[in-house]
């Protein structure tokens, strides 16, 4: 039978790696927080030409939660605006995404490494199904790359929708 001090040392253990897990997490999204700029490509379906756009996102963080907030345009045939929230728990981020003409998506996922990468489901069907995968890169101190993917549901292969590379401003 184990004793007290150890159970309460095990325990103890346990709680500083949640601790730190957490502070490594606040420490994380903070650094995602500030004005951004850049451009990237949009298809607005698989099957659709590539968009080239230019954006702006603002972003907001606390130690569990970041927000982003911007515009895209591309020519005079494309301009959407785009938010995301994501709230980190334990382990792991949920929220939802505004970008599509469906409506508000909801995103799930984890962060490995200096990307958080989320499923997404549509609350329409969008290119056939109601899914999709996001990743949220941080690059360097002063870089983010927002990556959408969706299957070709009649090829099975991944096409990127959407890949947009911001700088701090």
């Amino acid at each position: 039978m184990r004793s007290i001090p150890h159970i309460a040392a095990v325990v103890g253990c346990i709680m500083a790696g949640t601790g730190l897990a957490r502070a490594d997490e606040s420490a994380f999204l903070k650094s995602m927080e500030g004005n951004w700029a850049g451009k990237g490509s949009v298809k607005v379906r698989i099957t659709a030409p590539t968009i080239r756009v230019s954006c702006k996102f603002k972003s907001a963080a606390t130690a569990v939660s970041l927000a982003l907030d911007g515009d895209c345009r591309g020519f005079l045939i494309f301009s959407r605006h785009f938010s995301a929230t994501l709230k980190f728990n334990g382990s792991k981020y949920s929220g939802s995404y505004v970008g599509s003409a469906t409506g508000p998506a909801g995103l799930n996922g984890v962060r490995k490494g200096s990307a958080i990468n989320l499923g997404i489901t549509w609350a329409k069907p969008v290119n056939g199904d109601r899914t999709a995968m996001m990743t949220v890169e941080k690059n360097g101190d002063d870089g983010i790359t927002l990556t959408t993917t969706d299957t070709d549901l009649r090829t099975g292969e991944a096409v990127t929708t959407s890949r947009i590379e911001l700088k701090r401003m």
